[in-house]
């Protein structure tokens, strides 16, 4: 490969996940388009729809004949069902702190999530960190506790959002190389099928009823793009850690959580009281060592490759 050909490859892997991050970060001003539904009905929609876009795009990518090979490996089925239960916690905790305006909160879960990732290597498998990641895993422990002691609130969803999705993304990165992400994502949604079935039938039975067609025309056509509203990103992100290195994702990723914020402070006008703000400091420290973390070690490859490459 060319280092054209490589650059080129790089810089669309960039724009790829980059595009992802951003859909990721106004999604809560689409799911809050979607009022009066909420956030059982939307994650409902979103499973089924999601299925039928995935099952549109397997047929016109072709994708039939390796959807078909990871069908015959009970072991991949088992991966995926429990990766479906991930993201459908991620997805549902999400709504609900979106729908319940808690999006500062949310953002606060995808800020953590880089350093969950880390602590889930280390534990799970059994991979080495250097010291200034544990600085940051420290520093992130000690912003839970200043939220939870001086907030006076637990912060239930950002440490679900952040341990749902960290565990999912474990289990992408152990089954990868066996799964696309299309068949990926069409199996994860396929198993949430039931589930979705059942949250729609007891939304009905209640006074509110389903709020799909009963709301007029353009608020069904947009909970009708639910289902590709969760695909895309997904899809994008997938495309995107094939051609770049998990040193530039980890950049990129923060892009998400900044946004969310952003739009819970700035637009929504959440609440922020100063015990808040001094735990979103710290975690935001915290960070920052992870990113220098990060910037070192990336330095330190690039001089240890220059000599090969003489």
């Amino acid at each position: 490969m060319t280092p054209e050909t490589t650059r080129a490859t790089q810089t669309a892997g960039v724009a790829y996940a980059g595009s992802a991050y951003l859909l990721w970060g106004v999604l809560p001003l689409y799911f809050l388009l979607l009022v009066p539904t909420g956030p059982w009905e939307v994650v409902a929609w979103r499973v089924l729809l999601s299925f039928v876009f995935c099952i549109l795009l397997l047929t016109v990518t072709r994708g039939w004949a390796p959807f078909g090979v990871i069908l015959r490996q009970p072991k991949l089925l088992g991966w995926t069902a429990l990766a479906g239960l991930l993201i459908y916690v991620n997805w549902q905790v999400f709504l609900i702190g979106t729908l319940s305006d808690n999006v500062v909160e949310t953002s606060l879960g995808y800020f953590i999530n880089p350093i969950t990732t880390v602590l889930l290597g280390v534990f799970v498998l059994k991979e080495r960190i250097r010291k200034l990641q544990w600085a940051a895993i420290a520093i992130a422990a000690i912003a839970v506790v200043v939220i939870v002691v001086a907030y006076r609130a637990f912060p239930w969803i950002a440490l679900s959002l952040t341990a749902s999705f960290g565990v999912y993304g474990l289990i992408k990165k152990k089954i990868g190389p066996a799964v696309d992400a299309v068949s990926g994502l069409t199996l994860e949604s396929f198993w949430l099928i039931p589930i979705a079935v059942v949250q729609l039938i007891v939304v009905a039975s209640t006074p509110a009823g389903l709020t799909m067609g009963g709301n007029g025309w353009a608020h069904a056509v947009l909970l009708a793009f639910a289902g590709v509203a969760t695909a895309v990103p997904l899809l994008l992100f997938a495309a995107g850690t094939r051609r770049i290195n998990l040193t530039v994702i980890g950049m990129i990723q923060f892009i998400t959580p900044v946004m969310q914020f952003v739009i819970g402070v700035a637009v929504l006008h959440e609440p922020m009281p100063p015990e808040r703000w001094a735990g979103f400091i710290i975690v935001w420290i915290a960070i920052g060592v992870f990113v220098v973390d990060l910037l070192i070690a990336a330095r330190r490859g690039r001089r240890i490759a220059q000599p090969e490459l003489v």
